[in-house]
């Protein structure tokens, strides 16, 4: 009996061949279902990466997942129900937002002339708007046009003062531009790399003597006809003077094709004209920054940095409110005249003069009254100008932050002969 128990109890105790019990059989899989290869093996069911790819390879190329950036990265931050609705449609200009917080303006004994610069723009903006109201009732044809001026000053409620802010804002934005310039160039805000700054600056101080000139037509009336008409034959004596005076007269003489070529283009080209390269002007200045005076830096002579957001811009419209205070006053106490109809027939009356940004170049034809002295006065300012707008490129020492004497002396030339041919005019002719 003993060893019949024995050879009963023999399997149940006998060691496999590895020494190792064999694991339990695994369940047969449903039909249809492939058989993972580790259960084979008796090892755990884990797919490897590479085994992985290399079963996608079977089927195609291996594609990684693509990785997305969220499109509101913000979307997250704590804000207000109104800040969070814009942040969420206006997410791409957040950091345009968080580097003006970055940006720092210098403080200095001088700080108050970066002003100027701001303030010319602000005018900028009332002449597009006061412009945009004048133009729903204002007709430019020889026939109507002053008929229409004078319509909109007697009849149109508040269009006196409207007129009366157009064209103060556009004599106050030629003069912010003249001040901001000059500050510009005496500080030597244009060197290394703020080359293109003035260059750009340069063009809209032009653009907006152009806005002038054109303008001065509109009125239709005998002071603006006949300014008109000596202005646009100044270019004749120079080589192709003749094209561009037919260009700007639309004919030989000033007449009513005259009056909507000016029209045309004190609305509609140079407006244009203007938004780009003030667009250009200001994206240098935030990407740039604001420039101090030679030497201040070293010498200890900045007081500090403010953030250019809010607090640069909340004195910038400080400014602007002083401005429009300034506007208004001069609009309601010193109104323009209206002036009488044109008589395209009659002589030119006597004083006949352009607005007074333009006299010291008139002085300057004056003076030169011998023959060939028109052009030679025509060489002498493009020569001026070519050499102004070069100026940058041309200062060596201001680039290496040294003083340069040279420069400063011509630009005191060059702001003596403005100064003193615009007193000489106003000395002969009054305002």
């Amino acid at each position: 009996m003993a060893e019949e128990n024995k050879n009963i109890q023999a399997p149940a105790s006998k060691p496999s061949a590895a020494g190792k019990p064999k694991p339990p059989a695994a369940k047969p899989s449903a039909p249809g279902a492939s058989k993972p290869a580790a259960a084979k093996s008796g090892a755990p069911a884990k797919v490897k990466p590479a085994a992985a790819k290399q079963d996608a390879g079977k089927k195609g190329v291996y594609k990684p997942p693509v990785q997305r950036a969220e499109a509101n990265p913000f979307k997250d931050t704590k804000t207000g129900a109104v800040a969070g609705w814009l942040e969420e449609r206006f997410a791409v200009l957040i950091p345009v937002i968080a580097y003006l917080r970055k940006k720092e303006v210098p403080k200095h004994r001088l700080s108050f002339w970066y002003y100027f610069g701001g303030l010319a723009m602000f005018f900028f903006m009332i002449q597009i708007l006061t412009g945009l109201l004048l133009m729903l009732y204002y007709r430019p044809t020889e026939a109507e046009a002053f008929a229409r001026f004078v319509y909109i000053q007697t009849e149109v409620p508040f269009g006196w003062l409207i007129r009366q802010v157009h064209a103060w804002s556009a004599n106050l934005m030629v003069l912010m531009a003249f001040i901001h310039m000059f500050s510009t160039f005496f500080m030597k805000a244009y060197r290394k790399p703020r080359e293109l700054m003035w260059v750009s600056g340069f063009i809209l101080l032009v653009l907006t003597l152009g806005f002038g000139f054109t303008g001065y037509l509109l009125p239709w009336n005998e002071l603006a006809y006949f300014a008109t008409q000596i202005g646009t034959e100044v270019p004749k004596v120079a080589p192709g003077g003749e094209f561009i005076v037919r260009l700007l007269r639309g004919g030989e003489e000033v007449g009513g094709e005259t009056l909507t070529r000016m029209f045309a283009m004190h609305v509609i080209l140079l407006p244009g004209l203007v938004m780009l390269f003030l667009s250009a002007h200001l994206m240098l200045v935030q990407v740039l920054g604001t420039s101090s005076p030679i030497g201040y830096k070293e010498a200890g002579l900045i007081k500090g940095y403010e953030k250019f957001f809010p607090n640069f811009l909340a004195k910038d419209g400080i400014a602007w409110l002083i401005g429009f205070a300034l506007l208004i006053y001069l609009a309601v106490m010193f109104p323009w005249e209206t002036g009488e109809k044109v008589d395209m027939l009659a002589a030119a009356p006597d004083g006949i003069k352009p607005e007074w940004y333009f006299w010291a170049q008139f002085q300057l034809l004056k003076d030169l009254k011998f023959e060939g002295g028109e052009l030679l006065a025509i060489v002498i300012l493009t020569v001026g100008a070519i050499i102004w707008i070069l100026v940058p490129f041309m200062d060596r020492k201001a680039s290496r932050e040294e003083r340069s004497p040279l420069f400063t002396i011509f630009g005191l030339l060059v702001l003596a002969f403005l100064l003193i041919g615009t007193f000489r005019v106003y000395l002969e002719y009054g305002w």
